[in-house]
Order: C-alpha cells, then sequence, then structure tokens
C-alpha cells in the first residue's frame, strides 16, 4: 500500500510540476515579458525555429488556449503514467521530438506553440498501445479515450486559422509510433 501512494505522489509531483511550469511561464510572458516568450516556439524550416521542438510546449498564445490544453494533458498524461512513469517520460519525449520535427519540416509558415501537439500524442499512444499490446487494460483505456476525446480527432484536418493543425497531427502519429516503441520494449 505504502509503495501505490508513493507511486501517487509521484505521479502527481510530476503532472503538478509540468502543468505549473505552463501557468508559471504564461503568467511571466503574459504579464513580464509581453509575448515575448511565445518566439521561443516552433518556426517550421528555420534553423531558429528547432528551439521550438523543445519550448513550444510549454508556452501558449494567452490563458484560455492553456486552459483549454490543460486537462487533457493531465488526464491522458494520467493515464499513460499510471501504466508507468517510464513510459509517461518516453511518450513525452518522442512526441515533442518527432512531433516537432514532423511540424518543423511540413507545417505551415508561421509560430507554432502550445502542448496540444503533445496531447494528440498521448492520444494517439492510448488509442494505439492496445493494436500493440494487446493488453485488456490498454483496451479499456482506450475505450475510454476514444470515447471521450475521440471527436477531438478532427483537429488534425485543416480547419481553423490559427490552430496548428500540423502540430496535432504529427503529434498524433508521433504518439502511434511511441506504442509501437513502448510495447518492444
Amino acid at each position: 500500500m505504502k509503495a501505490v501512494v508513493v507511486e501517487i505522489r509521484t505521479q502527481i509531483l510530476i503532472l503538478g510540476t509540468l502543468v505549473g511550469l505552463m501557468w508559471g511561464l504564461e503568467i511571466l510572458d503574459t504579464f513580464v515579458f509581453s509575448h515575448g516568450l511565445d518566439t521561443l516556439g516552433l518556426l517550421p524550416r528555420q534553423a531558429i525555429g528547432l528551439r521550438g521542438i523543445l519550448f513550444s510546449p510549454f508556452l501558449h498564445g494567452n490563458f484560455a488556449h492553456l486552459s483549454a490544453n490543460t486537462i487533457p494533458f493531465v488526464i491522458l498524461g494520467w493515464l499513460i503514467m499510471s501504466q508507468s512513469i517510464s513510459n509517461f517520460v518516453i511518450v513525452s519525449v518522442i512526441c515533442m521530438v518527432l512531433g516537432g520535427l514532423g511540424t518543423w519540416l511540413f507545417a505551415a509558415n508561421g509560430l507554432h506553440i502550445g502542448a496540444s501537439g503533445v496531447i494528440f500524442g498521448y492520444l494517439g499512444f492510448l488509442l494505439a498501445r492496445y493494436y500493440f499490446d494487446r493488453r485488456l487494460s490498454s483496451g479499456i483505456i482506450a475505450l475510454f479515450v476514444g470515447s471521450t476525446y475521440g471527436s477531438v480527432l478532427w483537429g488534425v484536418l485543416p480547419s481553423m486559422p490559427g490552430i496548428s493543425w500540423e502540430g496535432h497531427l504529427f503529434g498524433f502519429l508521433s504518439g502511434i509510433v511511441a506504442a509501437k516503441f513502448a510495447t518492444e520494449n
């Protein structure tokens, strides 16, 4: 029982730290830097834009953008973490790097920021994991995630100006790659 409590505390600490970092950066960006931190986001096909692979998931255009990303980040992130904290780290890194590279290579010009690419990666991971590992727990999670968040998959298509559908698409695809990788290791 003590190990479970320690595990849950660790999960809360990791997710809380990441969400706190995002909110802290948005507060600083809004009130101190006049949205100047956003320039650290991903800029497709520009060498300077490569830094956005690391920074863009933590930067948001405004508090509404961050609010829209916070709850799915926590829920989907925790569903991955509940299976394995190391999987959460691996999936997060794969989604940031592969999703970011895909966005950097193929996205429309302009600044790409926000955690939604990683969130779509988590979605892709959780939906695809069952395909690769065939565990009942993965299937139940996939059903829950599909029924709860499946409608957001329309976000991988060009639909709204100012929304990085390419970040969503490459995030989602990187999540599928992460599911394959996680079941092989």
